[in-house]
């Protein structure tokens, strides 16, 4: 299973995962408290239920390098050019706008 934080102008937004049946997001109790609090999407609106999706959300998907940016991610870190989850945890880190992705390391647990 693979996991990331994923984070909207600093505030921990979500938890994003990969695992056998697909791919899940659940927004953090805490953010959607928040005040000022806004959806990462368009298509993933601010709720407290979990979203799921036999492949990786659109918007997560968006945020991977394209091009001869990808080749060179791919190459340098031999990214399997399959694992789109794989390819988001290692070059979504500090992405261009509000949203970042970081990876959780197995064994550490979901909190900061």
């Amino acid at each position: 299973m693979k996991s990331a934080r994923i984070y909207m102008h600093q505030h921990l937004a979500g938890i994003l995962t990969e695992d056998s049946e697909g791919y899940h997001f659940q927004y953090d109790t805490a953010y959607l408290e928040l005040p000022e609090a806004e959806p990462i999407s368009l298509t993933l609106p601010l709720s407290s239920k979990e979203y799921s999706s036999a492949l990786l959300f659109p918007f997560f998907d968006g945020l991977i390098p394209e091009g001869w940016l990808l080749d060179i991610a791919e190459k340098n870190w031999k990214l399997n050019p399959r694992d789109r989850m794989g390819i988001l945890l290692a070059t979504c880190r500090d992405c261009i706008g509000a949203v970042s992705v970081i990876a959780i390391e197995q064994g550490e647990e979901d909190g900061e």
